[in-house]
């Protein structure tokens, strides 16, 4: 992605997340989850994994392994049969059975509910850690994958190289009560108009403020 020049004003923002909402009212979480330990081993497994694929694998994976006790004690080999038809599903058996170790050990069991321990979790980064502050915990937080990166820069929300500096300026520009939902408009808008390839204008609400329609 070339850099910008420019980020649309600040007056604009509020108008661009009022078409996104209108846009894609049932934004949300779209992993399929009963318990914040559930919530954490899905968003480790979505990673450069589709949720759909996830969501697919992971009610056998829970019915097998229902609380971090369980995933302890399994065989990494037994858990990449369950997960084997998502992405890199050799390390994230490894990660997950490490994972839920660690929560046994440092953490009683539980999900913690703080940045720096989420991201001492073998498997999780920063990304991973605000999506569990924000759905598990309702802190808020903005999750930077690769739709809201491109979309924020797309758009001119942010202007930014890499995904933290765009977790970074969207803080700074979005009010903090909407990081949570903007997070979740984000994503969509990427998934169903703003596509990596080509953006489908067309159908976007967004042609009058976004700064590279087109792209």
């Amino acid at each position: 992605m070339s850099r910008r020049l420019k980020r649309i004003k600040a007056n604009q923002i509020e108008e661009v997340l009022d078409k996104l909402e209108t846009m894609h009212p049932e934004a949300g979480c779209a992993l399929n989850h009963r318990s914040c330990f559930e919530l954490l081993i899905a968003v480790v497994l979505s990673a450069q994994t589709t949720d759909i694929s996830v969501n697919k694998v992971t009610p056998a994976l829970f019915e097998r392994y229902p609380s971090p006790e369980e995933l302890a004690e399994a065989n990494p080999n037994d858990v990449a049969d369950i997960i084997k038809t998502i992405g890199l599903y050799k390390n994230k058996s490894l990660n997950i059975v490490k994972l839920a170790n660690k929560l046994i050990e440092d953490f009683d069991g539980e999900v913690p509910g703080s940045f720096d321990e989420l991201i001492s979790l073998p498997g999780v980064g920063r990304k991973t850690a605000n999506v569990i502050l924000a759905e598990a915990f309702a802190e808020p937080a903005i999750a930077v994958d690769t739709h809201v990166f491109r979309v924020s820069n797309r758009i001119g929300l942010t202007d930014a190289d890499d995904v933290d500096k765009t977790e970074e300026q969207l803080k700074k520009r979005l009010p903090k009560d909407k990081w949570i939902r903007s997070h979740h408009l984000l994503i969509f808008h990427g998934r169903k108009i703003c596509h990596a390839r080509k953006a489908d204008c067309e159908n976007c609400l967004l042609n009058e403020v976004c700064l590279k329609r087109g792209v």
